[in-house]
This record gives structure tokens, sequence and C-alpha cells, in this order.
């Protein structure tokens, strides 16, 4: 059998082992050191924001975010309904209520619309939320232009979740940079990665402080050990921290391949009944995974095809499920736009194609050959 094509695996850029032995060779392979420093710079360098704090985890970083501005108990929070659900699991940890806004076809992210009718249900059930969550959905920006004047209206802070955009921009400005504070993720199957990882970016000088406190156990500043509020381990390591830096050395690469990815499918694929994953004419995607819809009327379905890749060792995989169909958030309240599930209808139409920034011509002619080949055959 070939060798698995997987759906984004890692790609090493060859510099990361450099930051790792100097990692070793200074001894400070833990807690923090020289590259934790560096990578938080290095990011807000790139994304032109002035203050970073790298973490365990994008997730650590939105469940930071909301405590820091003071969601607990019974408190409301508004959230992209179509995402992973490490966008809003945080909100859990909080004891609060997500509230999901559905997506708009446009982005496939948060729906203006959606936005202002759960706002209205807001104001008229005093339900105002502590904050909302914005998602930029595969490496696609959000349209910020309708979103934050919402939010500013009703004095809500912004979230941006910007864990699959690193390196996407909305109008000339990156991604990780619309919210009052913006997460990045660095999971294996991210653009880049830390093999696990995430972090905070932001402008607020006095919010990065308090969340590095908590990210660092809440220790206060005595020669003994000293806690006078909870505290998390969710600092990021050295060791990962010099992957980080290794890899975001060639993050412009690696954009630049997934972008070829893309326009290839777009060009072989011409003719079969699928919809691509907008791009808008504002913006420019990460192209962080390659999204397809499938339309209704083709007897070849998401799973047909899942399957049929499988069958050739090609992993790919569904669309995200939305929170509010998860039997988790179930019960919690979600607002549509001018049309309605259309989260559901990605979710149910949608696939992930292969889309590692090393995939080589060979693999992702064979990927097209084996969809051709499927859907002549139904």
């Amino acid at each position: 059998m070939q060798e698995r094509i997987y759906l984004s695996p890692p790609h090493m850029s060859g510099n990361e082992m450099k930051y790792i032995q100097e990692a070793f060779d200074s001894n400070w392979i833990a807690p923090l050191g020289t590259n934790v420093d560096k990578f938080e710079e290095e990011i807000c360098d790139y994304v032109g924001m002035e203050h970073g704090l790298a973490l365990s985890s994008g997730t650590a970083g939105i469940h930071l975010a909301l405590k820091y501005f003071g969601v607990g108990p019974g408190d409301y929070v508004f959230c992209s309904d179509l995402t992973f659900a490490g966008s809003c699991n945080p909100i859990l940890y909080q004891y609060a209520n997500p509230v999901f806004i559905d997506s708009e076809p446009e982005t496939w992210n948060m729906s203006p619309v959606a936005l202002e009718k759960a706002f209205e249900w807001a104001l008229k059930e005093d339900k105002m939320p502590k904050a909302i969550i914005i998602v930029d959905l595969y490496g696609q920006s959000a349209d910020y232009d309708q979103l934050l004047p919402l939010c500013r209206k009703y004095g809500v802070p912004v979230i941006e979740d910007a864990a699959e955009a690193l390196g996407a921009t909305y109008k000339g400005k990156k991604c990780g940079t619309f919210g009052d504070i913006n997460i990045f993720s660095f999971n294996g199957n991210k653009i880049i990665t830390t093999s696990g990882g995430g972090m905070i970016v932001s402008n607020d000088e006095a919010a990065i402080k308090k969340m590095r406190f908590w990210a660092t156990q809440s220790r206060e500043p005595e020669k003994h050990y000293e806690h006078k509020e909870i505290g998390y381990n969710y600092r990021m390591s050295n060791i990962c921290a010099g992957i980080g830096r290794g890899q975001l050395e060639v993050l412009e690469k690696r954009i630049e391949s997934k972008r070829k990815i893309r326009y290839l499918y777009e060009e072989k694929l011409k003719g079969l009944p699928i919809v691509f994953l907008p791009v808008t004419k504002d913006s420019s995607s990460n192209y962080w995974l390659t999204v397809v819809l499938i339309k209704k009327e083709s007897q070849v379905r998401p799973n047909d095809i899942i399957g049929f890749l499988e069958e050739n060792n090609i992993e790919s995989r569904p669309v995200w499920k939305p929170m509010s169909l998860q039997p988790i958030f179930k019960k919690y309240e979600c607002f549509k736009g001018f049309e309605a599930d259309l989260g559901e209808k990605v979710f149910e139409d949608g696939i992930c194609l292969p889309s590692g920034s090393d995939l080589s011509e060979a693999q992702i002619g064979l990927v097209i050959k084996l969809l051709l080949k499927l859907f002549k055959s139904i």
C-alpha cells in the first residue's frame, strides 16, 4: 500500500533543531526560557501587536481571556457556531452560558445578521454577554467591518479566535489583531506548529500581564510559594517555543504551498458539483485546509468521498459539526441569519481535503485522480 497521505501533518523547516539545541545547551528545557520570550516577540512583530503570551494551547488562551473579562457562573458569552469545540468549551469552564451565532454564506464565519438578532434578544431578556468569541474559520477571516461595530454598540469585548488563521488578512490587516484579546493555535495540524501550543496577543499590556500571572499558577512575588488567586499550568515550554521559532521562519512559504494546493484543486476539479470555501475580495486566506461543499444534486456525498479516499490510505475529514448540534451544547440558544441553518448545511455537505504543505505533486495528483474517478463512477 502507498504511503499514507494525511490531512494536514506537521511540516518541519529544518531550523527547529537549532533553537531546540540552544535550549539544551543552556539547560533551559523547562519551564520557560529565551525561546519563549523570543517566540512571543516574533509572533507579535509578525502580526503587528504589542504583547504576546505563549501558552500550552489556544484553548487555554480563550479560557484566560474569558476570565480576564470577568465571565463567571450564569453569565453569557456569544460564540461562532460553526467551529471546533475548543472555541467554546472554556465558556463552560467558567460555568457560563454559550449563545451560538450561525454563519453567513460569504465567509462561513459569524453572520452579522444573526449577531444583531442575538444582541436584540440579549437586550430584551437582560442577558447581555460578557464577551464575544469570533472565529476565523479554516484560515478565512470573518467580516469585521460588519461585526465589530455591533460589538462596540453594545459595549461587549471581542475575543478573536484566530487559531486557524495565522498569516491570513482582512483588508490588509493580519488576522489575530481585530479583537481586544486574540488567540492563535500551534497544534500539530495547524499551518505552523509547536507540537502543541497557543498564544494570546493583545495591545492591552495590563491584560497580558494579568493572564501571564494566572497562567503561571498565580504565584505571588514572594520567596516562598504564595497564592491568593486560582492559577493554571498554562505556559508553553522552552522546547516547544523553539520549534515554533523555526516554524515561523517559513510561515509565508507554508501559506504559498497551501494556496497552490487550493488552486490546483480548483483547476483540476472544474465541472464537478462542488463549491469551495469562499475567499472574499477583502481578505486573503492562509488556505490552512481546502474545504469544499458537495452540491445537493450530486449522488456522491461527503461520506462517500471520505470512505473512498480512506480505502486508498488518504485522510480527509468532515467539516466541523456546529456546536449547537453537539449533545453537550444543544440546550443553549442559537441565532440564525438570512440563510437559516447555514452551519448545518456546511456540515452536511462539506469535506476537508488533504492540504498538507508538504504534499508532493504526485500525491496531490493522486487525490485529484481519485476524486475524478469517484464522481465519474456514480
